[in-house]
């Protein structure tokens, strides 16, 4: 995510959104997701600033593209902030929990499953 300065005209923050996705694809990663996300509010004034336009990437690579991308943020006077986030760890760790929770719950309707046909067949035989 970055934040680019809110007196930038929209035009060259999508010319620069599309350099970034360039980038990316040039340094041989892929970009999953990209959301401009507009102007916001900022927590804090940067700057002297207190509001900027927020873009969002989700890129899947080897991590060589965001060194570069980093390297190139770090230059740009258009880009205010920017925060990078690995999200492949979270993200196994929240498909572990839910495949427990899956699998739990199948045991939960198997058993409930069995108490149901013993209380039927319970019932047929008085």
């Amino acid at each position: 995510m970055y934040i680019v300065d809110p007196d930038v005209a929209s035009d060259k923050v999508a010319k620069l959104n599309e350099a970034v996705g360039k980038l990316v694809e040039k340094e041989g990663g892929t970009v999953v997701k990209m959301e401009d996300i507009g102007r916001r509010e900022l927590a804090y004034a940067i700057n002297k600033k207190n509001e900027g336009h927020y873009v969002l990437f989700e890129i899947e690579g080897t991590g060589q593209e965001i060194a570069e991308l980093e390297r190139r943020m770090r230059v740009n006077d258009m880009i205010v902030r920017y925060l990078t986030v690995r999200v492949d760890e979270d993200r196994k760790a929240a498909d572990q929990m839910r495949e427990r929770r899956e699998r739990r719950q199948a045991r939960r309707a198997q058993f409930r499953a069995t108490e149901e046909t013993q209380a039927a067949s319970e019932e047929a035989a008085a």
